[in-house]
């Protein structure tokens, strides 16, 4: 992260200038007392005093909000905020009103550098301090109003945004560890069913070898048949094995739309995408010719539109052939070059032609538009059985 979060210490350069800027903003709430050591009418040693009690205060206070996060105890920042809240009081009590705004400080540097738990009690006791002393302090009434409320609300507030970067953290550290257990699955799920399509194979592979050598010198014969048996699990096996890897490096279309939402905000486009595919069952060959469609629109969008939004819809229809899948691609960019289909294109409609599907693209009101149309269901193939990706394998000659 190039910033750093409430009550969390900066580890580099970036981070301590981010929170440098970020704290020094409110430091200009701080022109209360300020004024009043220029115009308040005070002696020279008070003044003089009343400006070293607030450097004081400042430096402390910066240190607190700094070294947050570095593994301190508990204690250590309650010690701190008590001499912050101390300091307070005295240059209140000392110098009057204006001083009050101090505690505002106080409390949500409570809010921001202790836990939930503490803070529930620190901050409306810091809030009491700052009452009480407002009814002491000549003038102090005045101000009571406009400075409990910032005190209390800004404590809680800082509790609130804290453990908000918490809970954000942990989902991030969370999320991590689900991919990586879903990396780790999907390893797993290989070696299984590599071992399960090719474990059988090779060991009737390596039988037949060891019998066919054993056969060789005196039944040549019968060796031939092993060797031809050789040959036909093994092709077997290799149909089997690219099946299984055609399987694996198939697109899926919630893979495609989370590359496409990175994509985009990528190349500065506003995305408008779906968070999931949407419920209901995808034919495997429909839903691969999509995501290749849905990838290639994007990356047509990001190289050559120029848009500034790209919206992806993707809806379930009832026609009178059965239930499709139409996937919608719109930008707000040039609208293509207006020379008909480049190379990406046609090989989307000759994809999606093998799936059962069409292509719609064409220069839309404001931009450039993508429609793509596919089955919902698998395609028949002979004699009325499903298509599967091993008839293409087989049918291809692979």
């Amino acid at each position: 992260m190039s910033g750093v979060g409430i009550g969390q210490r900066p580890d580099n350069r970036r981070q301590k200038l981010v929170k440098s800027v970020w704290t020094g903003i409110w430091l200009v709430y701080l022109s209360a007392p300020v004024g009043d050591l220029l115009h308040g009418g005070h002696s020279t040693g008070v003044t003089v005093l009343g400006w070293l009690g607030l450097v004081v205060f400042v430096a402390w206070y910066w240190a607190l909000v700094f070294r947050t996060g570095r593994g301190e105890g508990e204690r250590l920042v309650l010690g701190s905020l008590a001499v912050l809240a101390a300091e307070s009081s005295v240059l209140a009590l000392t110098l009057g009103r204006e001083w009050l705004v101090l505690f505002v400080y106080v409390s949500i540097a409570s809010g921001a550098a202790l836990p939930l738990r503490t803070a529930r009690v620190t901050v409306p006791a810091v809030s009491a301090l700052m009452a009480v002393l407002a009814l002491v302090v000549p003038g102090g009434r005045a101000y009571l109003a406009g400075l409990l409320i910032p005190a209390f609300l800004g404590g809680f507030a800082m509790t609130g945004v804290r453990e908000l970067l918490r809970t954000t953290i942990a989902l991030r550290e969370a999320r991590a560890t689900v991919a990586q257990l879903a990396a780790n699955e999907e390893r797993l799920r290989l070696a299984r069913d590599l071992h399960d399509l090719l474990g059988h194979s090779l060991s009737l592979i390596t039988l037949k070898s060891e019998l066919a050598g054993r056969m060789l010198p005196g039944q040549p014969e019968k060796a031939a048949q092993q060797v031809a048996d050789i040959e036909s699990v093994s092709r077997q096996a290799l149909v089997d094995v690219r099946e299984a890897v055609t399987g694996y490096r198939r697109p899926r279309l919630s893979g495609e739309l989370a590359g496409a939402r990175v994509a985009l905000t990528a190349a500065g486009i506003v995305a408008d995408l779906p968070a999931e595919p949407g419920p209901g069952e995808v034919a495997e060959e429909s839903e691969s010719a999509l995501a290749w469609t849905l990838r290639e629109a994007v990356t047509n969008v990001v190289r050559h539109s120029g848009a500034r939004r790209c919206s992806v819809t993707l809806a379930r229809r009832e026609t009178l052939t059965g239930p499709i899948l139409e996937l919608t691609v719109e930008d707000d960019g040039s609208g293509g070059s207006g020379k008909g289909h480049g190379n990406g294109l046609s090989g989307l409609t000759e994809r999606l032609e093998k799936a059962g599907g069409t292509l719609d693209a064409g220069r839309a009101r404001h931009g450039f538009r993508l429609v793509a149309r596919v089955p919902a269901t698998a395609q028949a193939g002979p004699a009325g059985h499903p298509r599967t990706a091993a008839d293409d394998a087989v049918g291809s000659g692979t």
